[in-house]
């Protein structure tokens, strides 16, 4: 999309397209969108050379563009840069970039797999992995949160809900953070030229050795995740390699990354809320669900994702185009004074509480969402109750990403000896 030069430099959405804006402060940032929710209607944000976006920061345009799939389509791609063709023809389309007949086969293929007995296993498992984590964080007495709590509970999970056996694992997170460490994040020009083959070799040999997985579970299947999505259910559809390899990784790259960093902040969150730290700790069982809510709105993991338009369609005084590119801005619309009242507020008790953590509806709902708010409340229950108390120390090292609130490392103490 081509717009009249003199747009250019003079756009209320211009600074996000300037690196330097993901690495300001929180602040500086939710002040940026509420001035953009503001605004008449969408607004464009140059990418350069004429090209760039148009940005949904509401609540309610996200929302429609989520639920209107034929109109704001997920092809080629929903990240920032979209993946190049070769990419996608290499490593296969993720369900995430994927519309239509195709995304709709894939997401049956995979959601017939999530059996109810496989589900009840993993929920099951989940609160021993909680419990184990927080046993040797007790024991060991580590001062940074991210490597040693946050990033263990998603990916153990998955992992043994997948049936991948424990000798791999250890490479598989390596692999993951090779795979997603800058995504998102401006790098000089030495770091770029390097980094995306770093970070797509990491993902090719995740999903190779995956598909080597699935080939041993299609000639001999076990109760897992892989076996159920290899070998044919009863209409004959089963995941091919290619498949299974894309699907694994948006499982590690999306489901881990998400759930950890959700996590972190909401230690953060808790630490510097005691009056909503104490309240939970009152009845945890009464709050809990209503505090995993409050911190995935307030934390919103996913930052953004892009959209081609496919069809004309008018949405608040605005007219999309065929061809345009917009960008649906999550961070944004979970703060949105419409929805939320006093958004920037960390309330456990928030009631309704309808953020748009895990997509804005639609076809493309995260298929996670049961699951990471499980693994969130089974880990803070085993965190906040045990005899010796937790807190952050300082605040969390973010990323300075456009695509996703990451965060590096966040160091943590006992309150108690």
């Amino acid at each position: 999309m081509t717009l009249p030069a003199q747009r250019h430099g003079t756009d209320p959405g211009g600074e996000l397209a300037e690196p330097g804006f993901w690495q300001q402060p929180p602040a500086h940032r939710l002040a940026a969108f509420a001035r953009l929710r503001a605004a008449d209607g969408p607004v464009f944000v140059p990418e350069g050379s004429g090209r760039g976006h148009w940005a949904l920061v509401r609540h309610a345009q996200v929302q429609e563009a989520s639920r209107l799939p034929k109109v704001f389509a997920s092809a080629p791609g929903v990240t920032t840069p979209e993946p190049a063709r070769w990419v996608r023809a290499l490593f296969g389309d993720s369900m995430v970039n994927l519309d239509g007949p195709d995304h709709a086969q894939l997401r049956k293929i995979v959601q017939r797999a999530f059996t109810p007995r496989l589900l009840a296993a993993a929920e099951a498992d989940i609160h021993a992995v909680a419990a184990r984590i927080v046993d040797d964080v007790l024991a060991e007495r580590p001062d940074e949160f991210v490597s040693a709590v946050a990033s263990r509970l998603p990916l153990e999970v998955i992992c043994n809900m997948m049936g991948i056996p424990e000798h791999y694992r250890a490479e598989i997170a390596d692999r993951v953070n090779h795979a997603s460490e800058n995504i998102g994040v401006e790098r000089g020009l030495a770091s770029r030229l390097r980094m995306p083959g770093r970070g797509l070799r990491a993902l090719a040999r995740m999903q190779r050795m995956v598909a080597g997985i699935g080939r041993e579970r299609r000639k001999h299947p076990t109760d897992d995740l892989i076996s159920a999505l290899v070998c044919a259910n009863v209409d004959g559809q089963a995941l091919g390699a290619r498949q299974l390899g894309a699907f694994f990784s948006l499982l590690m790259v999306a489901g881990v990354e998400t759930t950890r960093n959700a996590i972190t902040h909401g230690l953060s969150l808790l630490t510097d809320h005691p009056d909503q730290r104490d309240l939970l700790l009152s009845d945890f069982e009464k709050y809990a669900d209503g505090a995993v809510d409050e911190m995935i709105r307030h934390s919103t993991p996913i930052i953004q994702f892009r959209r081609t338009v496919a069809a004309e369609h008018a949405m608040d005084g605005h007219v999309f185009r065929p061809g345009d590119k917009v960008v649906l801005y999550y961070a944004s619309a979970n703060r949105d004074e419409a929805v939320f009242p006093d958004p920037d507020a960390f309330v456990i008790t928030r009631s309704p509480n309808p953020h748009l953590g895990f997509g804005g509806g639609g076809p493309h709902f995260c298929l996670g969402a049961h699951l990471a708010r499980v693994e969130m409340k089974a880990l803070f229950r085993e965190l906040l109750t045990r005899p010796v108390g937790l807190r952050a120390v300082g605040l969390p090292d973010l990323a300075g990403s456009n695509f996703d609130n990451r965060v590096r490392s966040l160091r943590f103490a006992f309150e108690r000896p």
